[in-house]
């Protein structure tokens, strides 16, 4: 299966490529660094394997930040820096392996992919119900 993706102006593109959607897992994370980085109430990606990932953008490369993610560890997140959307971010320990990408850069995100999992619940939103039927984790370093 192969998702084309960008960000918002275009500039910066990406393709994947997985064997089924279930290979995306997909997560929300209610951490105030997510709220700030994806400007609503929770940050949604997904989970997928480094070698699945790669930009398709001949002359853009992203551009880089690392900051604490609230809980001590660092998490990086690439973006445009034209129009400053973000794509993917990953933290120190998964950046061999894995990248989460932002669930509205494809071009057609995967409708068979099911929410997995949802993390920092302790901060969630207390008017957003929580997701029944997931992996429920209250902090990171739980």
């Amino acid at each position: 299966m192969k998702l084309t993706g960008s960000c918002y102006c275009h500039a910066l593109t990406y393709e994947v490529n997985l064997d089924s959607a279930d290979d995306a897992r997909m997560s929300l994370c209610h951490r105030k660094n997510c709220k700030k980085a994806f400007g609503t109430n929770y940050g949604l990606t997904a989970k997928i394997p480094v070698s699945s990932f790669k930009y398709t953008s001949s002359s853009k490369k992203p551009k880089e930040h690392a900051t604490d993610n609230g809980s001590g560890a660092v998490v990086t997140r690439e973006s445009c820096d034209t129009c400053g959307s973000f794509i993917l971010e990953y933290g120190a320990a998964a950046k061999e392996h894995f990248r989460y990408v932002t669930y509205g850069s494809p071009r057609r995100p995967p409708n068979s992919s099911r929410q997995k999992a949802e993390f920092f619940c302790k901060q969630r939103s207390t008017w957003m119900p929580e997701i029944p039927d997931v992996f429920h984790k209250q902090e990171v370093k739980q």
